[in-house]
């Protein structure tokens, strides 16, 4: 929005000089070492399942007469859950706790539409399949079982397990004039002891969750910010 304040000659026309009220945003990073108080489940869209769509939708009409059901190799769709990153670390997909922090704001009130416009995860690196952003996680995971329901069918899935104790360092980039460093600060808490990460999370919208993905903010290096 802009308003007009006096006019100037420019080119032998009259220009109205506008007062500019929209003012750039104001942007700090606050860091926040969390430790899971919750195990922590992943499950990465796997690179197997990318080439078997692929191939499904290059096939067309004849797939549905070709189709054969493959033994599944529980071992090899627990790695391929993992999200590794391009330097071989695993980490944590930054939009989790972006979309987190947003239904967090239903919580008190906020409107999720600005909270989307306001909050921001900084990425440690990147998906080496999808180049998806990502958290590195701190910890070693191990390999679990468990059966999940889509639609009507019941499926058995192996998915990489953190137990209760991993951690991570998320760097949030958010707007001062939405946004104080407390606020960022209580809503990362809210995150991590009401909606949780991952898999099986309580705020999973295909059921009530496992209670996984919880987490705390350390005491001792809960907020360390700077200027972006």
């Amino acid at each position: 929005m802009t308003k007009s304040k006096t006019a100037v000659k420019a080119g032998g026309n009259t220009i109205p000089k506008r007062e500019v009220l929209i003012t750039p945003p104001k942007l700090q990073t606050a860091e926040f070492l969390i430790v899971g108080t919750a195990p922590y489940v992943q499950q990465a869209f796997s690179q197997k399942a990318r080439e078997q769509i692929k191939g499904t939708q290059e096939a067309g009409s004849q797939s549905r007469s070709k189709r054969k059901r493959e033994a599944k190799d529980f071992q090899e769709c627990y790695e391929q859950s993992k999200h590794h990153s391009r330097e071989g670390w695993i980490g944590i997909p930054a939009g989790a706790f972006r979309a987190a922090m947003i239904s967090a704001c239903r919580l008190v009130g906020f409107k999720m539409t600005l909270a989307k416009l306001s909050v921001y995860i900084e990425a440690d690196g990147f998906d080496r399949i999808d180049g998806t952003p990502l958290v590195r996680i701190t910890g070693e995971p191990h390999y679990s079982e468990h059966p999940v329901r889509i639609k009507d069918t019941v499926d058995l899935r192996a998915r990489p397990m953190w137990d209760s104790g991993w951690s991570a360092k998320v760097r949030v980039t958010f707007d001062l004039e939405q946004f104080s460093l407390q606020d960022v600060g209580n809503l990362m808490m809210r995150v991590g002891r009401q909606v949780g990460i991952g898999e099986g999370r309580p705020d999973s919208r295909n059921s009530a969750g496992m209670g996984w993905g919880l987490f705390d903010i350390s005491s001792d290096e809960a907020v360390a910010a700077k200027a972006a």
